[in-house]
């Protein structure tokens, strides 16, 4: 009996560690940031919930380049479109990654992992999670993505460990 538990106990390791391997593995950034052309606002398209979000519709970013930070503001909608809360904070970038990654605070000393995934070539959109995978944001220059943009990110998420379906797809703000 005992000869048996150990193949099958390493079979189940094996196979629930494979499924959990996207999860886990290091989660890649784009190679390179410009900080001056990632300033400036961003709108919420979707978004894993969130405490820090909730009562939410939708939400927008502002993003400024302030010398060695970036100064954030964070605002929050509700279903009418009226502005319900504002949060602000600031982004330090990471030590060679090329602003790829950045460590944000609202309430220092607290800090959070700002990982840029994805980005458009013109910066139309964005795509930002951490390595933990708990949180993601599809973020773009307007209210709305192109069919084509949309498709893109949710074909590629799988792929970086995050569940297309448990997004949260925001209500347009304009």
């Amino acid at each position: 009996m005992r000869t048996l538990f150990y193949p099958i106990t390493l079979s189940w390791v094996l196979l629930l560690g494979g499924c959990t391997a996207a999860s886990n593995s290091p989660l890649p950034t784009v190679a390179a940031v410009d900080l001056e052309r990632y300033s400036g606002e961003w709108i919420e398209i979707a978004r894993y919930e969130n405490r820090f979000e909730r009562g939410c519709a939708s939400a927008s970013a502002e993003y400024r380049l302030n010398g060695e930070y970036v100064s954030i503001t964070n605002r929050c909608y509700d279903t009418s479109g009226k502005q319900t809360a504002e949060a602000l904070g600031r982004a330090y970038p990471v030590a060679e990654s090329s602003n790829s990654k950045l460590e944000v605070t609202f309430f220092r000393p607290f800090y959070g992992d700002y990982w840029v995934l994805m980005l458009a070539p013109d910066y139309r959109y964005s795509v930002v999670g951490d390595p933990k995978r708990k949180y993601l944001w599809i973020l773009a220059r307007t209210p709305s993505l192109s069919e084509n943009d949309k498709s893109a990110i949710l074909e590629r998420l799988p792929a970086l460990g995050y569940d297309p379906a448990k997004l949260y797809w925001s209500r347009p703000i304009r």
